[in-house]
């Protein structure tokens, strides 16, 4: 199991959101735990305002509302009262048991799972403290749980990221084909957060993937010059069609603010997670006679990682991205260093492998060169790095030299007789 804890100011969002997705026919409200009535016997405005008027009671707290998931290995198919007793035992586990909260089962997804919404104000007005919930409480929780119902743990899963909250299972937006704000919610509620990136164009180098694009208009727009922020959807040549979303009215809203609220702290985090991707360029090209783009952007993509290009309009790169799936993380290519850039890569890959210079990159359709099943883009789940494990232990260095061949022959010095 695998519990992921989010929190806010706002009730009306989870709430909205799960209500949506009980109207279309993917989730049953299974619980209302604490309220004077039944799920089925509650309307929206009588959830919202429970949660409300016990939030009122701590005017000074404005992060009230607690919006849960806890995920499921996709083999286990779950009854609801089981689903109620777990998610019972999970909220008396975290000190919630007595809180008013709502369960709700989601059959949207590849593997089972439930979210809860409920409040950390208590009913004398008193605060649930938030600050390290999932790392303390919800992992020891996590744990009795597993063992009480026999489930399988996340960590000897060889699935676990197949039922993690991450974009693994995210279907591409296909402009017409599903509801434009409902297609694009769903991709960015599940790529925002799981996600360290340090810019709009490197958020961008994933959401591209799913055919969205973050856009803050040109510079004379109004957009750009109020800080705004719209969601586009692309079409197979990366072109805007449809109506742009804005980003406040998003669930979660990613609007710029609060994606520039994320970066420092992204940030610091990429920083242990370099060497990695660093280790994967250098070996690839050390241990490749005569490397190439795509035959380094194949190679790279068998170990989790995947190179995005950047091409004018004449077809000339002039940068390149890389997204680790495996850390998450999302690098700029002179983030790396000089010899990472796009410049830089092009002039260690050269030649193409008939001596000429290799055409300019083609982007990729679905089905051709990528795990492509019923729309569906799958990234790596795991990750086989073989040799390079060894190398990536610690940061490598072509020019380093062994230390026998550092050694050199001291010259004996003739001992000079007395008599001399």
């Amino acid at each position: 199991m695998v519990a992921v804890i989010h929190s806010g100011k706002s009730f009306k969002r989870p709430l909205n959101y799960n209500e949506q997705k009980v109207a279309e026919g993917v989730a049953v409200c299974l619980e209302a735990v604490n309220y004077p009535k039944t799920a089925d016997q509650l309307s929206f405005n009588q959830k919202l305002k429970r949660f409300e008027k016990q939030a009122a009671l701590n005017e000074n707290t404005k992060v009230n509302c607690v919006h849960i998931s806890l995920n499921f290995d996709p083999s286990e198919r779950l009854p609801e009262d089981k689903l109620k007793r777990i998610a019972a035992d999970y909220m008396d586990l975290i000190a919630f048991g007595d809180q008013p909260y709502l369960v709700y089962r989601h059959d949207d997804a590849g593997h089972p799972h439930i979210h809860i919404i409920t409040t950390n104000i208590r009913y004398d007005g008193s605060r649930i403290e938030l600050h390290n919930l999932g790392k303390n409480q919800s992992e020891k929780a996590r744990k009795e749980i597993e063992l009480k119902y026999g489930l399988l743990r996340p960590e000897d899963s060889k699935q676990r990221q197949a039922y993690e909250l991450n974009p693994v299972n995210v279907q591409k937006v296909l402009y017409g084909k599903a509801a434009t704000k409902r297609a694009v919610t769903t991709v960015l509620s599940k790529i925002i957060p799981a996600y360290k990136y340090t810019s709009l164009h490197e958020l961008n180098a994933i959401l591209k993937q799913y055919n969205i694009v973050a856009d803050r208009g040109s510079v004379q727009s109004n957009i750009y010059r109020n800080n705004g922020l719209v969601y586009r959807i692309l079409d197979e040549q990366d072109n805007k069609v449809g109506v742009p979303i804005k980003a406040s009215d998003i669930y979660n809203a990613p609007t710029l603010k609060n994606l520039e609220a994320k970066f420092g702290a992204n940030d610091a985090y990429r920083q242990s997670h370099k060497a990695r991707v660093k280790n994967a360029i250098d070996w690839t090209l050390l241990k490749t006679e005569r490397p190439t783009l795509s035959g380094l952007m194949e190679a790279l993509k068998k170990q989790g990682i995947q190179v995005v290009i950047r091409q004018n309009e004449a077809r000339q790169i002039y940068g390149i991205t890389y997204v680790d799936h495996q850390t998450k993380c999302v690098f700029n290519g002179s983030d790396l260093g000089k010899q990472y850039s796009a410049k830089a890569i092009q002039d260690r890959c050269g030649t193409s492998e008939n001596g000429n210079t290799e055409k300019p990159f083609q982007k990729e359709k679905a089905g051709e060169n990528q795990d492509a099943v019923n729309g569906t883009l799958r990234f790596p789940n795991t990750v086989d790095l073989n040799v390079v494990d060894e190398l990536l232990r610690q940061e490598y260095t072509g020019d380093t030299m062994p230390f026998d061949l550092k050694r050199h022959k001291k010259k004996k010095r003739k001992r000079l007789s007395n008599d001399q």
